[in-house]
């Protein structure tokens, strides 16, 4: 499930590929998008799986210490907090997560050296030895123990990050976004539920889907519009030297005013403004701020933006 921000980023990553590419098929921009959104998704089963997938390599390091010829004393009793983890059981109980796995055959255990890496990281882990050590055993200092190895422990890890982005092109900024929907579905878990709980989906409601999908279409199509609307107010500006992911930003904050009339002026601007700070260049706000401002007084007046949406 994408925050409206993210789902406008990779809105913006299919129309910049479109205009690279040259591709023209409406259908086949809109099949990528929805890849796109379902690989996200994809992260974020792989984040739930993960804690799955260490507690059987805990149960396997303690098997294989009890097997030695000659155990030391902490392998003949260990201690086992972390793999009779409730939280952690829970999800491996997760109809959702199962039937998941199932169908796409995603498992850590692909890249066993990676997982012993991460594993090793967790045992010297602070939160780990404190976890382990503490006096309180109970399902909430499972859970918590879990949401703060998702969300803050994992989050320290530079090859976590490595390993995704390297992974696929997809998940090259959501990483910390999807661990905090981890964390929040760790959040639900109560001790009953595990195995019935509803995870998160592809796209929080159909309502998200329809404005992903509706804004690529909108600003697919008025391309050409907006290109116009930049050329006539860009009197201190080559437009054909404005650069595309700026023309792209532009095109689709016009797409999604004009055609989203639910949604208020400024959060849109807001939106964009902020995407620009990170995809396009240092100063490319101020520019498309200006810009859009022009653009957005000459529609109030054309009555293509409603006054409620100024509010």
């Amino acid at each position: 499930m994408l925050s409206r921000r993210l789902l406008r980023v990779k809105v913006m990553q299919m129309v910049y590929a479109h205009h690279i590419q040259g591709d023209s098929d409406y259908k086949i921009v809109l099949s990528e998008l929805q890849h796109s959104v379902a690989k996200a998704h994809e992260l974020y089963m792989y984040l739930l799986l993960l804690p799955c997938a260490l507690r059987r390599m805990a149960v396997k390091k303690i098997e294989i210490g009890r097997q030695k010829i000659r155990p030391t004393k902490e392998e003949l009793n260990p201690n086992t907090r972390f793999i009779r983890n409730r939280a952690i059981l829970e999800l491996e109980k997760n109809e959702t997560l199962s039937a998941y796995v199932e169908e796409t055959g995603i498992s850590w255990f692909s890249d066993e050296e990676l997982l012993r890496t991460i594993f090793n990281k967790l045992l010297a882990s602070d939160l780990y030895k404190e976890y382990m050590e503490s006096a309180e055993d109970s399902f909430e200092n499972d859970r918590r123990f879990l949401f703060r190895y998702l969300t803050h422990e994992l989050a320290t890890y530079d090859l976590i990050y490595d390993y995704f982005e390297s992974s696929s092109i997809y998940w090259n900024d959501e990483v910390q976004f999807e661990m905090s929907l981890a964390g929040k579905t760790i959040k639900l878990l109560d001790g009953e539920n595990g195995q019935t709980l509803e995870l998160l989906g592809v796209y929080k409601d159909d309502e998200d889907k329809e404005f992903a999908e509706n804004l690529l279409r909108k600003s697919l199509a008025g391309y050409e519009e907006s290109f116009g609307l930049i050329k006539k107010y860009s009197l201190k500006w080559d437009p054909e030297r404005v650069s595309l992911m700026d023309t792209i930003l532009i095109d689709m904050a016009i797409a999604e005013m004009t055609t989203m009339r639910h949604l208020q002026v400024k959060v849109t601007l807001n939106e964009y403004l902020e995407i620009s700070k990170y995809y396009s260049s240092e100063k490319s706000h101020i520019y498309i701020n200006g810009l859009l401002e022009k653009i957005v007084r000459q529609f109030f007046e054309e009555k293509r933006i409603l006054a409620s949406q100024l509010q």
